[in-house]
């Protein structure tokens, strides 16, 4: 079942979001030629103490950190720890927040130093998959509609869409009802409904949309070892359209 917010509860979850704002912001300093991934999760763990804030991703069925940081071929998921990030390198930067019960959800990716142009453009057709999707996260729209609308952009780019990993409902849980696919035709599924809340995520890739798992039982990897990208912010929709709760 999926359950409608009230404002209150909006409310709860925009704090929450603005606690994860702030440590994409820490992460985005951090992310330096040199760098650790384990570094970008100390800046965010850091940004959790300092907002009393609990992570929604520690110890979740078993993850050891409060972010998953992904260089370059790495989709989602990726353990911190002492790869060091080098310049023309991008990483994908994704964590979450409790305040008072209530979560928030988002994920960001940036360069390392100057980038190629080619992996300039995969973020920002990322980026704008996202854009896209929360345009069409209005009350008296399908859930389709939003995956049909940031697959538009990945399809027009040349790129590839990841489908086995899809957004989500987010509350009182990181992961509620419904799935959120970033693909598929519009005008099919739930109809979505003010107080309904979303973590929207396209995953794109600059090769074949195939993915693999590493040994570890986490970390996502494009098949072909091409880079990708990864952008998700956790929306409202409300009678007046939809509202970002993860912007700073």
């Amino acid at each position: 079942m999926v359950l409608r917010k009230t404002a209150t509860q909006i409310a709860l979850m925009r704090r929450a979001g603005a606690v994860v704002a702030e440590m994409h912001e820490a992460c985005t300093r951090a992310a330096v030629p040199g760098a650790t991934t384990a570094d970008l999760d100390r800046a965010a763990r850091d940004v959790l103490d300092r907002r009393n804030a609990r992570s929604n991703f520690l110890g979740y069925h078993g993850f050891p950190a409060v972010a998953c940081v992904s260089p370059n071929e790495v989709i989602v998921h990726g353990i911190p720890g002492p790869r060091v990030l080098e310049a023309g390198d991008i990483v994908s930067i994704d964590c979450g927040a409790i305040i008072e019960g209530w979560h928030a959800d988002a994920a960001i990716t940036v360069p390392v130093g100057e980038v190629d142009a080619e992996s300039q453009r995969l973020m920002d057709v990322t980026r704008a998959a996202l854009e896209s999707a929360i345009a069409a996260t209005f009350a008296g729209n399908r859930l389709g509609d939003i995956g049909a609308a940031a697959e538009r952009e990945v399809a027009s780019a040349g790129f590839g869409v990841v489908r086995e990993y899809v957004g989500h409902g987010i509350g009182t849980a990181m992961h509620e009802e419904p799935e959120v696919p970033n693909y598929g035709p519009p005008g099919r599924g739930l109809r979505l409904r003010a107080g309904i809340v979303l973590a929207i995520e396209p995953m794109v890739t600059a090769g074949r949309s195939a993915t693999r798992t590493l040994d570890d039982g986490w970390t996502v990897v494009t098949a072909d070892g091409s880079r990708a990208a990864h952008f998700e912010h956790t929306v409202a929709i409300t009678d007046d359209g939809p509202t970002v709760l993860t912007l700073p």
